[in-house]
Formats: structure tokens, C-alpha cells, sequence
């Protein structure tokens, strides 16, 4: 009798480890599966793949806490749980060795909470590691830090908004101190074209070292780095002033350009062509200045990547009409000075305004068709130096996304109208300077017509051409000029305002002297 215990003990102990065997052997097929998609042509997509891993794993029996799977590319870390969880750190190093840069991972004890309230029941939480960005296509044009994607789930439910952070670090080899990191997570369904996209939605990124990324996530998914080839990062010492002066400035410049059209609206009647351009130019400026001030504000982790994307748009298209309205201001300045006596055009200001504000909208618009993931938080890298060592942290904004877009549709649409304004400026001094030539009488006039037109031009575009000096021995001195000058953009416009408006009022004031005295002597 015990004969046959014993044998029926050792035939069950044999069926189970059969049965753990071929539950891992599944799983690692289906893993092999995966890394030869790419070489034959199956149906089946990468979403679907991911899918029927996470699943084998999740319902595959084993022996122990863990379970440990892993191909050239793959690797898969099981873990059995309970509700007296107390955090979990999963490094690299104590992992099975890969041929690949560090990595880490962190989860605090906060994670079973939720579900052990709702289902209290033994839990299992998968790791998978892809040291492959294949399955995880890229709309946006930047390339993953070491091609790394560490996912975890628990169980068969969502993880979000946890008040703990998850911590995931990365390593790499060099220093990256010429790229701008983001740490993102795939959110899927958010592409037309692709089973997901990158988001940096509910992560914060930080940069303890040259070399090393580290993400502060409050939910569960796939994670990654993205890398884009930055400007010079910006000293943390100089981030405070520079916000400081930015605040100040469109602060300065929203209410002067408030009040600048309440006065034009109060004194309509007396307004032209010019003037009214002058207001448009107000009107985007003001739009500006206020998205601006948001931008920051909205690219929280906390405010949903929407709004984000939303503003990013509206910050893109009132800076594309300014520039517009600039090159605007320079032409009909170049039809006021050249053609002096055939300026007439046939609605001409509704022209001008289906140019000032239609043509942004439509580049806009255009973007968003192509590349509906061009827009949403933008890290800048901040360097700092803490002690003897150094840091880097990224400070985000709501802004254009795509290096594509923002050299086609910020820098080369900027350096444009700054050509334009630069090429009209020259042509009106020496206009000018001939007129001044030819009748010396009038060197008073032209003297103080070069002074006006010149402050116009500059106040209209020139400043803004600051932005291509923003490299080498320039850097430090363009951030004060740019960030000074067109941070007060709409208050110098103010000042330019009154100015044209007294100069208006005296010429008035002038002539009807002039009226009166004829009529006296006759």
C-alpha cells in the first residue's frame, strides 16, 4: 500500500512538472513566434502578439514565486503575488545576463492595494522586456534609448493614478547630453495609422546622471526613452530668470495690447488700413502671449494629454499669425513708401485677413491631418550641476512635437518673414537716404521718417530672428535678447501705438492751425 502511494506521489509530482514544462515551453514558442514575425509574412499583428504573450503568461502554472522566459530579443519575468505585497525592485544586473545596456525597475507597495480591496486573491504581475522597438512603430520621428521597451501588468486589470510612483530607470553607454529624453508610455488606439503611440501622459522624466534616465510613471503599460537631438541644454541657473522675465513680459504685453484695442475700437473712426493691420497684429500677439503662459501649466502630468495637444495647436497657430501679420506689416509699409500714388487694392483688408488668419489655420490644419501626433508635451533639457557631479531634467510645455514640423513650420516659416522684414527694412532706408540727398530741406523729415521707419521694422519681425543664434558663445546672450524683446513684443507695439497717435493727433492739430491763420489774414 505504501509501495503504491509512493508511486501514485511521484506520478502526480512528474504530471506536474510536465505541465509547468509545457506552459513554459508555450510561452517561449510563442515568444521565438514573435521574433519571426518580421522574416514571414503572417496576418497576425504586433498588437495581437503582445496580446497572446501576455495571456500565456498570465495563465501559465509553474513552480516557485517567479518565472523566468527569455529569447535573443524577449524577455518575460513572472511573479505570483499576495495582498501583503510590499514593494518589488527588479534590476538588471540580478537578472539573467543580456548583452544590453542596464535597466531597472521599481514598484512600490501601493500596486496590489486597489485590486486586493475590490478581489482579495493571489495576484500575478509580468514583466516583459523588448530589447526591439519593431513592435512598437513610432509615429513621431525620434528613436528609443537603447531600443528598450520594459512593459508590466497586473493580472488581467488596469493599473492607473497611483499616488506612488513606479520608478523605471535606464542606462546608456554615452553621455546624453545632446539629446532631449522623454520618458513615454504606448497608448493604444490613439494612431489611425498604428496600434498605438508614444505618450508621455501621466510620466515625468528626470536625469540623475549624464548617462542614466530616470521615469517616474503612475500607471502600468509598456515604457520607453525618446531621443531627439536637442540644443545645448539650458543651466538650471538660468531658468529662473529667464521664467521670471517671460511672466513679467506677456504679462506686460497682454494688457498692453487689451488696451490697445479698446483705444482703437474708442477711436474707429479715425482708423485706415494701417491701423487696422496694426490691430490684427495686436489681436495674434495677444493670442501669443496668453497660450504661452498656459503652455506650461497644461503640460502637468496631471492634465490630460489632450488639452495639451489642443493648446499646442492653438500656441502653433498664433505664432504662425504673428509672423504672418509681421510680413504683412512689411508690405503694405513697402506699398506706402513705393507705390505712393496707385495703393489702392480691391477689399484689400479682407484679403489681408484671409491671408493673416487663414493660411496659419491651414498650415495648422495641414499638420494635424498628416501627423495628428505633431503636437503634445515637449520636454526641454535643463543641465545642472549639483556638487561635483551633474544633473539633467527636462521642463515640458505644450508645443510641436516633430523636429519636421518644427524646422518647416517654426524656423523656416520664422526665418522667412524675417527675411522679408530685413529685405523691405533695407529697401526703405535707402529709399530714405535718396530722399534725404535729393532734397536737403527736408533732412529734419528724413532724418526722424529713417528713425520711425527703422524702430517700426524692428518692433515687426527683426527681434524674433534672434531664435538661429541659439548655439555656441550666442546662447546665453540670445536667451536674454529673445526672451526680453518678444516677451515685450506687445508692449513695444503699445508704445509704437501711441506714438503713431500723437504723431496723428499733432499733424491734426497742425492743420487746423494752418486753416484758421489763412482764414484770419483773409
Amino acid at each position: 500500500m505504501d509501495y503504491c502511494a509512493a508511486l501514485f506521489l511521484c506520478l502526480c509530482l512528474v504530471t506536474a512538472q510536465s505541465g509547468t514544462a509545457e506552459a513554459s515551453e508555450e510561452s517561449l514558442h510563442w515568444m521565438e513566434t514573435m521574433e519571426r514575425s518580421h522574416m514571414k509574412r503572417i496576418s497576425i499583428s504586433f498588437a495581437e502578439y503582445i496580446r497572446g504573450l501576455e495571456n500565456r503568461l498570465l495563465n501559465a502554472s509553474f513552480q516557485g514565486s517567479n518565472l523566468t522566459l527569455q529569447t535573443s530579443t524577449i524577455q518575460a519575468l513572472v511573479f505570483k503575488l499576495g495582498c501583503d505585497f510590499a514593494g518589488l525592485s527588479l534590476n538588471s544586473e540580478a537578472l539573467k545576463p543580456v548583452p544590453q545596456a542596464r535597466h531597472a525597475m521599481q514598484f512600490p507597495a501601493e500596486l496590489t492595494r486597489e485590486t486586493c480591496r475590490t478581489r482579495p486573491r493571489d495576484l500575478r504581475l509580468i514583466c516583459i522586456y523588448f530589447f526591439t522597438a519593431r513592435f512598437f512603430q513610432n509615429d513621431i520621428n525620434a528613436s528609443l534609448l537603447n531600443n528598450y521597451v520594459l512593459g508590466a501588468q497586473l493580472g488581467h486589470g488596469h493599473v492607473n493614478n497611483l499616488t506612488e510612483m513606479i520608478n523605471i530607470s535606464f542606462w546608456h553607454n554615452q553621455s546624453l547630453a545632446g539629446y532631449s529624453v522623454t520618458c513615454v508610455f504606448w497608448k493604444e488606439g490613439a494612431s489611425k495609422h498604428r496600434w498605438g503611440v508614444w505618450s508621455p501622459e501621466g510620466c515625468s522624466t528626470e536625469q540623475p546622471s549624464p548617462s542614466q534616465v530616470l521615469c517616474h510613471c503612475n500607471h502600468l503599460s509598456y515604457f520607453a526613452v525618446l531621443m531627439q537631438i536637442s540644443p545645448a541644454p539650458i543651466p538650471a541657473e538660468l531658468l529662473a530668470p529667464l521664467t521670471y522675465i517671460s511672466i513679467v513680459g506677456c504679462s506686460v504685453s497682454i494688457m498692453a495690447s487689451l488696451l490697445t484695442i479698446l483705444l482703437h475700437f474708442h477711436a474707429r473712426k479715425q482708423s485706415d488700413s494701417t491701423t487696422h493691420i496694426h490691430m490684427n497684429l495686436h489681436t495674434a500677439v495677444l493670442l501669443l502671449n496668453v497660450t504661452f503662459l498656459l503652455s506650461p501649466v497644461l503640460a502637468m502630468p496631471s492634465v490630460p494629454e489632450s488639452a495639451c495637444t489642443a493648446l499646442a495647436a492653438i500656441l502653433h497657430y498664433a505664432l504662425l499669425s504673428c509672423l504672418t501679420w509681421m510680413a504683412i506689416e512689411g508690405f503694405n509699409l513697402y506699398l506706402l513708401l513705393g507705390r505712393v500714388y496707385n495703393i489702392y487694392i480691391r477689399r484689400y483688408m479682407l484679403k489681408l485677413g484671409a491671408v493673416g488668419w487663414g493660411v496659419p489655420a491651414f498650415l495648422m490644419l495641414l499638420l494635424l491631418a498628416i501627423k495628428s501626433s505633431a503636437y503634445g508635451r515637449h520636454a526641454i533639457p535643463i543641465f545642472d550641476r549639483q556638487g561635483n557631479g551633474t544633473g539633467f531634467q527636462n521642463v515640458s510645455i505644450c508645443w510641436v512635437r516633430s523636429p519636421e514640423a518644427h524646422s518647416v513650420l517654426v524656423m523656416g516659416y520664422g526665418g522667412l518673414t524675417s527675411l522679408f522684414n530685413l529685405v523691405v527694412l533695407a529697401w526703405v532706408l535707402r529709399t530714405l537716404h535718396r530722399l534725404k540727398v535729393r532734397e536737403k530741406a527736408l533732412g529734419t523729415r528724413a532724418c526722424r521718417d529713417t528713425v520711425t521707419v527703422l524702430g517700426l521694422t524692428v518692433l515687426l519681425g527683426t527681434t524674433w530672428a534672434l531664435a538661429f543664434f541659439s548655439f555656441g558663445v550666442f546662447l546665453l546672450p540670445q536667451l536674454f535678447l529673445f526672451t526680453i524683446f518678444n516677451s515685450f513684443y506687445g508692449f513695444f507695439l503699445f508704445l509704437w501705438f501711441c506714438s503713431q497717435r500723437c504723431h496723428s493727433e499733432a499733424e491734426v492739430e497742425t492743420k487746423m492751425e494752418a486753416c484758421s491763420s489763412s482764414q484770419t489774414m483773409q
